[in-house]
C-alpha cells in the first residue's frame, strides 16, 4: 500500500513537464521570392515557417537577429477566403453570434455583450479580457483598439480570451457581470482574416505591426518579418527576394493502419516514439496533423496502466493535461479482455478516446 501511494505521488510530481517548441526552425540566408523559398523549404525541410505562438516567434527571432536584413519570409500567405479564428490559435468551432451578426462588412474582430458576440472595427476602443495561466480571466479596464489589446495581453498575460464552448461563454459573461463597474461590451480574441500558412496549419497566431497588413499597391500577399525590433510582421509583394525561415515538424502522421503495438514499434524504429501530448500547445499541433488522417481516430503514445487504472504517456509522465471525449478516460477500464490505449479523433473536436489496442489506425510519431 505504501509503495502504491509513493508511486502515485511520484507520478503527480512529474506533472511539471517543461514546455518545448514543437518545430525546429532554420534560417536560410539566400534571397528568393516567396514561392521559391516555399519550394526550397518543402524539398529540404517540412515547409516555410509556421508560427503558432510567442514561444515560436521568440525562437525565430533568435535565428534572424541581424539588423542588416530588410525582411525575412515566413510561410503566411493571403488567400481569397476569410474566416473567424482565435488570437490564441484555438480553432473557432463554437460560435455564439447575436442575431444578424456577423454582418461581414469591415468589422473584423469581435466583442461579447450580454453573452452574445458582435463584430466590430479594429479601430474602435474598448476594455478587454485576457487569459492568464495562474489567475484565469483578467479584466483590463483600459480602452484600447483590438490590436493594442492583443499586444497588451501577450506582453502581460497569455492572449486575448478564447471562448471555445458554451460553458466558457457563460464563464466569461458571469465574470463581466460580477462587477457592476465592468463594461458589458468588451473585446475577446476572435478576429477574421484571409491569411493561411503554407503547410495548411490552422494556427491563427498573427504578429503584425500595428499599421499592417496594409496591402499597399494592392498586391502585398505574403508575410515577412521586419528587420527592426520587436520584429513584427509586414505584408509584402510575393515577388520580392528575401532570405527566409524553414521549419521541420517534430510530429509526423503515418498513414499506415497498424495496431497500437505495431505503431509503437514503427515509431521507435524509424523516428523516436509515439507522440505524448503534455499540453494544449502540443494538442493544437496534433489537431493540425490528424486532419490528413485516413482513419477516424489516430493512435497516441497513451496507455492504461491497468493495475492502478491510471493513464500514462510512453514518455513516462502521468496525464496532467486532459482532452478526453465524454465517457472516456475517467471510468475504470476493463482490462480482462484486452488492454486499452489512447487515440485522438481525426474529425469533430478531435478529443481523446480509449480503444482496444488491436484496432488498426493511423498514428503520430515524434521525430525528436
Amino acid at each position: 500500500m505504501e509503495q502504491t501511494l509513493y508511486f502515485i505521488l511520484l507520478l503527480i510530481a512529474l506533472c511539471s513537464v517543461s514546455e518545448c517548441v514543437q518545430r525546429q526552425y532554420y534560417f536560410i540566408n539566400v534571397k528568393k521570392t516567396w514561392t521559391e523559398a516555399q519550394r526550397y523549404c518543402r524539398e529540404n525541410y517540412t515547409d516555410l515557417a509556421t508560427i503558432d505562438n510567442m514561444n515560436d516567434m521568440n525562437e525565430v527571432k533568435k535565428i534572424v537577429d541581424d539588423e542588416r536584413r530588410q525582411y525575412v519570409w515566413i510561410g503566411l500567405q493571403k488567400t481569397g477566403v476569410e474566416k473567424w479564428q482565435w488570437s490564441s490559435g484555438d480553432p473557432a468551432l463554437y460560435q455564439n453570434w447575436a442575431p444578424t451578426q456577423p454582418n461581414n462588412g469591415e468589422e473584423r474582430c469581435a466583442v461579447i455583450k450580454n453573452g452574445q458576440w458582435h463584430d466590430g472595427l479594429y479601430s474602435y476602443t474598448r476594455n478587454f479580457i485576457c487569459n492568464n495561466t495562474n489567475t484565469g480571466l483578467v479584466y483590463v479596464n483600459q480602452m484600447k483598439i483590438w490590436r493594442d489589446a492583443q499586444s497588451y495581453c501577450r506582453q502581460n498575460h497569455i492572449d486575448l480570451v478564447s471562448v471555445r464552448n458554451q460553458n466558457e461563454n457563460q464563464q466569461v459573461q458571469q465574470f463581466i457581470s460580477n462587477d457592476s463597474h465592468r463594461s458589458d461590451d468588451v473585446w475577446i480574441g476572435l478576429f477574421r482574416d484571409s491569411w493561411q500558412w503554407s503547410d495548411q496549419s490552422n494556427s491563427s497566431f498573427r504578429y503584425w505591426r500595428s499599421d499592417e497588413p496594409s496591402n499597399a499597391g494592392g498586391n502585398e500577399n505574403c508575410a515577412a518579418i521586419i528587420n527592426t525590433a520587436p520584429r513584427e510582421w509586414n505584408d509584402v509583394s510575393c515577388s520580392e527576394r528575401y532570405p527566409f525561415v524553414c521549419h521541420e515538424d517534430k510530429l509526423i502522421l503515418i498513414k499506415e493502419n497498424l495496431t497500437w503495438s505495431e505503431a509503437l514499434r514503427y515509431c521507435r524504429q524509424n523516428h523516436v516514439d509515439l507522440v505524448s501530448v503534455h499540453s494544449e500547445e502540443i494538442q493544437r499541433r496534433v489537431m493540425n496533423v490528424v486532419q490528413q488522417a485516413s482513419t477516424g481516430a489516430v493512435w497516441l503514445g497513451l496507455h492504461n496502466y491497468c493495475l492502478m487504472n491510471m493513464w500514462l504517456w510512453l514518455s513516462g509522465e502521468i496525464v496532467c493535461y486532459q482532452n478526453w471525449a465524454p465517457g472516456n478516460g475517467a471510468e475504470p477500464e476493463d482490462c480482462r479482455l484486452e488492454k486499452r490505449k489512447g487515440a485522438v479523433q481525426s474529425g469533430g473536436d478531435q478529443r481523446w478516446i480509449s480503444l482496444p489496442e488491436s484496432h488498426k489506425l493511423n498514428f503520430i510519431c515524434s521525430r525528436y
